[in-house]
């Protein structure tokens, strides 16, 4: 698949889309969509290309309602080691058996997308742009209740590492906040971020 062939692309989301379509539940299809959106905006922002952006969006959770078993199976053929926190919560690695899937069933080989959807959950240190602008997609997407015009124009007006390291922090407060563990891959994400 060649992401800059754009009829290709074009019909790779399209397959991707009834994909995700056919096997979530239809408020995770409505966030994914959202996810799309808001990405391909970022990426037109920041000089990307939105129909690349667009496409990491709608296929981010297309794993999102397989169970643990399938989600371990997938994942675990990436080659990287089932991380602990994964290993006790397995739904968290619905980003790399997403990643895995794209590779293997859709023939998508570029990069900057199987790293986005792979690492959309925790983020990870050394991301590119594209990643960096996926995970802010996924937690400003106008479905989240703490999004607003203003909050999100005041995000716009930021470089993508201080828009990220921004949405980062948040994301971390809120983990605290509900009493929850920040993984240990998301802090090494916002300190690279901040330095």
């Amino acid at each position: 698949m060649d992401v800059n062939n754009r009829l290709e692309l074009a019909e790779l989301t399209e397959g991707v889309r009834k994909y995700v379509l056919a096997s979530v539940s239809e408020e995770r299809y409505k966030h994914s969509v959202r996810v799309a959106q808001t990405c391909a905006r970022l990426c037109e922002r920041f000089g990307l290309n939105p129909q690349v952006g667009f496409f990491a969006g709608i296929a981010h959770d297309m794993c999102k309602s397989m169970d643990d078993k399938m989600l371990l199976g997938i994942a675990s053929r990436d080659g990287n080691p089932i991380l602990k926190i994964e290993n006790s919560k397995p739904a968290l690695l619905h980003g790399r058996a997403a990643a895995v899937l794209l590779s293997e069933d859709w023939g998508v080989e570029d990069r900057d997308i199987l790293e986005a959807v792979a690492n959309h959950t925790f983020g990870k240190a050394g991301m590119g742009d594209l990643a960096k602008l996926l995970y802010v997609a996924d937690k400003i997407e106008p479905g989240r209740e703490q999004v607003t015009e203003e909050y999100t124009k005041r995000l716009m007006a930021m470089t993508i590492d201080g828009m990220t390291a921004a949405v980062v922090g948040e994301s971390m407060e809120y983990l605290k906040g509900k009493g929850k563990k920040v993984a240990a891959e998301t802090k090494a994400f916002y300190d690279s971020l901040v330095k």
